[in-house]
């Protein structure tokens, strides 16, 4: 069987450098996160007021309630429609209401780094142990030669 040594060590120093590289980004990003959170707490304002619910229903939920109970046009079908849409309309708002964007995001960005820090972490672990032992086995054989 053939070896190919500069080939082998050429992958083991990329795959460390790579378990490196997501290790040390994983950590930046937790860091980071950190600092957003405790230290420079308003620099995550603007994203709080881009959150806010913009007015985006061309009619007020005002119109529509008039609509469904005052309308004669309508068939009982289109008013039950209205009412089902209603309901699940104040839902929708009251459910979106306790949702904290922020901290959701945060909780979305550490889930990535923590990722990243749980792949980086072994990989270069795995190949930088490989590398020491193939090191120091190839510095025995020479000092014994």
């Amino acid at each position: 069987m053939k070896h190919y040594p500069l080939i082998r060590t050429i992958y083991l120093y990329l795959f460390a450098l790579l378990g490196l590289v997501l290790l040390i980004i994983g950590g930046v990003r937790f860091v980071d996160m950190g600092l957003r959170a405790f230290v420079f707490t308003k620099a995550e304002e603007e994203q709080r007021l881009l959150r806010k619910e913009p007015p985006y229903m061309p009619y007020s939920i005002q119109k529509i309630e008039e609509l469904q109970e005052n309308e004669e046009r309508l068939s009982e079908e289109e008013k039950a429609a209205i009412g089902q849409w209603l309901t699940d309309y104040k839902d929708w708002q009251e459910r979106r209401s306790k949702i904290d964007y922020l901290t959701s995001k945060r909780h979305r960005d550490a889930s990535v780094n923590l990722a990243l820090i749980l792949v980086g972490l072994p990989l270069y672990l795995y190949h930088w142990r490989i590398i020491r032992k193939e090191t120091k086995n190839r510095e025995e054989t020479q000092t014994a030669a």
